[in-house]
Formats: C-alpha cells, sequence, structure tokens
C-alpha cells in the first residue's frame, strides 16, 4: 500500500488509502483542465477571496491541522502548529500581493511602446514531500493558484490524510472544482500526468534522484519545471562570534523538525579558536533533549518520520564511521517504542569518506575544524547542494562579505530564519533550481509576454 498513515511515534499503523485507478485520475484531469478554462480569466480579486478564506480557515483551525501533521509525521505539536501559521501566511501574502507582483511592466523599446504582461500556463503538476506536510503545499498553492493556473498535487506517501485534509480546505474556502486537486497515484501513474499534454509545468520538492527523474520527464515534454532537492548547508562559526548565541542556533538549525529539514544546518564549520568550546557547549545541549510523545508540548525530541527513514539514517552514521569519522555522541537509535534517533555528532569526516558529499536528513551533525575565514569559505563551497548556510560573527561586514563568497542559494547572518513569505527560497547544484516564494515565486508557471505597439512600414 503506497499510502499509509503510521504514527512514528510508537510504529502504529493508522489508516491506509488506496490508490486510484487510472480512469478516477483521468476524470479528475478532466475536471481540472474545464476549471481552468475559468479560472484563468477570474479577476484577481475574486481569485483573492477564495485564497484569503483558505488562509482564515487554516487560521482557525489550526489545531485540527497541526495534530494531524503530528500523528502521521511526528513533528513536534508547537513546531506543527507553527508550520499551519506559516502556511496561512503565505496565502494571505499571496492573496494580497499576486496582482502586483504579475503587474504589467512597461519597457521602453527605441520606437513605440511596450510591455510585458503576465498570464497562467494552465494545469500545473506538484510532486511534494512529507517532512512540511501543509507549508511545502502552501507554498505552490499560494502563488499559482492566484496567478490563474490550477494545481494537481501528488504528496508523499506517508502523509495521506495531511494531503486529504488541504484538498479539503479549498473545498471548504469554496473553491471550484478542479482548482486544487489530491492524486493519491503511482509513480507510473505520477509519470503519465508529466506526459499529460493537459500539464503544462512541474513543481518538486525532493530527493536529488526524484528531481533528475521528474525533471528529465518535464524536459522531454518541453515543460517548465521548478525543483527543490535539499541540502547540506553549511553553519560557519568565526573566531569573533557570539559563542552561546551561535550554539543556541545550532541546536535549532540542526534539531527544529527533528532534523529533517532541507536548509537545516549540517555541516558545522568552525574556526580552530573556538571550535573546543562550541563542540562541548553544542554537545551539551544536545544531551539535554528528551525524547517524548510529540502531541506533548513539553517533548524537546520528536521522532523521525517513518522507521524506514531511522534504518536509513542508522546506516549513513555506521557507513561514515567506517570509513574513519569519529562519533562523538549518539549515533544509536532510542530505546523505546517508536522512530526515535539519539541525537548525533560526527567529527573527522574527510572528503573520500562518503558521508562528506551525503545529506543527513535528521538528527545528525558534522563538526569540521578550520584554521581561518578563508579556509571556512573553501570547506563550506565543496559541496554538492547550494541550499542555503549561515555565517556567525560579530562584524556584519565580514558576515556580509562571507555571505557573498558561499555559493548557494540564501545564506543567513547570524540566524537561520528562512520562514518569510516575502523572501525566495531555493538553491543552485544539486539543490536545484526556480524560487519558491516571495516576488519570484508567483513568476516560475506564467507566459511573460511582449506587447509592443509601433508606427513602422515594413522593410523594403
Amino acid at each position: 500500500m503506497t499510502y499509509q498513515s503510521v504514527n512514528p511515534a510508537d510504529g502504529k499503523l493508522i489508516q491506509s488509502f488506496p490508490e486510484i485507478s487510472d480512469a478516477e485520475l483521468e476524470a479528475k484531469l478532466a475536471i481540472a483542465a474545464t476549471c481552468f478554462q475559468s479560472w484563468k480569466s477570474t479577476s484577481y480579486a475574486d481569485r483573492a477571496v477564495i485564497v484569503a478564506r483558505a488562509a482564515a480557515l487554516l487560521h482557525d483551525r489550526a489545531e485540527e491541522f497541526a495534530r494531524t501533521m503530528t500523528m502521521e509525521m511526528g513533528k513536534r505539536i508547537d513546531e506543527a502548529r507553527g508550520e499551519v501559521e506559516f502556511s496561512s501566511n503565505i496565502l494571505t501574502y499571496y492573496a494580497e500581493n499576486a496582482e502586483r507582483s504579475l503587474a504589467p511592466v512597461k519597457l521602453e523599446p527605441t520606437i513605440g511602446a511596450a510591455h510585458m504582461e503576465s498570464s497562467p500556463i494552465g494545469m500545473i503538476f506538484g510532486v511534494e514531500p512529507w517532512n512540511f506536510p501543509y507549508y511545502q503545499l502552501a507554498r505552490v498553492a499560494g502563488p499559482h493558484l492566484m496567478a490563474g493556473n490550477v494545481l494537481l498535487v501528488k504528496h508523499a506517501g506517508c502523509v495521506p490524510q495531511c494531503a486529504i485534509a488541504f484538498e479539503k480546505l479549498w473545498i471548504d474556502a469554496g473553491a471550484p472544482a478542479g482548482l486544487y486537486t489530491n492524486l493519491l497515484i503511482s509513480h507510473a501513474q505520477s509519470d503519465a500526468v508529466v506526459d499529460d499534454p493537459r500539464i503544462k509545468g512541474v513543481a518538486l520538492t525532493g530527493s536529488v534522484a526524484a528531481g533528475r527523474s521528474i525533471a528529465a520527464r518535464a524536459g522531454q515534454n518541453l515543460k517548465p519545471s521548478s525543483m527543490e532537492l535539499g541540502g547540506s548547508d553549511a553553519f560557519i562559526v568565526l573566531e569573533d562570534a557570539d559563542l552561546d548565541f551561535a550554539v543556541k542556533w545550532a541546536v535549532w538549525g540542526r534539531m527544529y523538525n527533528t532534523g529533517q529539514t532541507c536548509c537545516a544546518a549540517k555541516r558545522f564549520i568552525v574556526v580552530e579558536p573556538l571550535a573546543d568550546a562550541f563542540l562541548e557547549k553544542f554537545k551539551a545541549a544536545l544531551s539535554a533533549l528528551k525524547a517524548g510523545d510529540p502531541m506533548d508540548a513539553s517533548t524537546t525530541l520528536g521522532p523521525l518520520s517513518t522507521e524506514s527513514a531511522l534504518i536509513d539514517l542508522l546506516k549513513q552514521v555506521d557507513g561514515a564511521v567506517a570509513h574513519g569519522a569519529k562519533l562523538v555522541m549518539g549515533g544509536k537509535r532510542i530505546d523505546r517504542p517508536g522512530a526515535y534517533m539519539q541525537p548525533t555528532i560526527l567529527t573527522g569526516v574527510e572528503p573520500g569518506n562518503p558521508a562528506f558529499r551525503d545529506e543527513f536528513f535528521g538528527p545528525v551533525a558534522m563538526l569540521f575544524r578550520v584554521k581561518d575565514e578563508d579556509a571556512a569559505v573553501a570547506l563550506a563551497n565543496d559541496s554538492d547542494f547550494g541550499l542555503g548556510g549561515s555565517v556567525f560573527t560579530k562584524d556584519a561586514a565580514r558576515g556580509q562579505r562571507v555571505a557573498s563568497r558561499v555559493d548557494t542559494g540564501m545564506m543567513f547572518i547570524n540566524n537561520i530564519s528562512w520562514s518569510d513569505a516575502k523572501l525566495p527560497f531555493g538553491g543552485i547544484k544539486n539543490s536545484g533550481y526556480g524560487r519558491e516564494l516571495g516576488d519570484m515565486g508567483i513568476q516560475a508557471f506564467v507566459n511573460k509576454k511582449l506587447v509592443r505597439t509601433a508606427d513602422l512600414q515594413a522593410p523594403a
């Protein structure tokens, strides 16, 4: 069964959901196609009524949505509540700003007048992951629905109840049939959706392997795509950093969502003068986290999303150690029901170790010692990924300089605060391409049409 709700806090199966048939899939595609014909001509103001209503319902039902998320993928309840609110904020942002973002842009040709105008391209297919079950959906739904497109989404197999709840949200908000469609489909059916000529764009957040597969298929069909494929973000601590401040961000940056975040801090690069003290304080802070029921707000360490995610991560850590890394702390599952893992720190990870290139999607930190700023930047850039990164220093100008030197899609100075609907999110290299959120996020799947008026005679 592809779609199953299993509570990762105790390993118990809650409910299974069958994949839809090919005939049911075709019916949903046809409804979405019909919806687009009217939605594309709907005014921004009328689109905004529905999107804003969905945002309000998310806010009003935050506890209900959050508890479903915690039950299905184990996110600690306070973090789950925060995700629901952020998702509501994203929808509100696009309801209020889409018309401004897509307003015609006046150009200045040599002769005559010209402008660029934006129009929707049609049915957009989203493939989204489990680690942020609502935020991932909101950041494609908000911009692309407000742009006049319609959206069909294949969500991750372990969060079907979240997927179903988000589709119902749009129905409750008064959306026309086919505006937002959840698809409980197989990988083969997903490929068929990408191939379908009615689908005009593809957005994916997921693994590098999934990105290569879906991007290649979209490319074969000459369809635009956006890809967010994870990262191995550097967390640079320079010798003039506020150590206690940096350690607090380090714990949050690595352990938020139990470390299951694309733009989490994963490679801790600390200049030699602070390395020992940083490691001591970081280790103490991680050791203080206590595993417990993620529904309990006092719990500080939740489970991983699934048993298979835990097993895979344990194998990664064992492989890193087998190739010469030193296990400073953790590295084992916690002896209790559910998919819980000890917070883990690895040092001595050399370039020949597979861990040097890998992404650890869970509570595993790699710590590297470097002699100075230049060495920190060089190590930060020695990565196949390029999603985010951060630098900690008391010198604002130095922070700006380091941020500019690191090859990545996002850099944060003395913070890792990426949760702002107004700011673009995305990366380079194996972290993918395209941007979501902000003013850039709504531009991905619109036709940017040039319109020129000029009193010109045809050339002889």
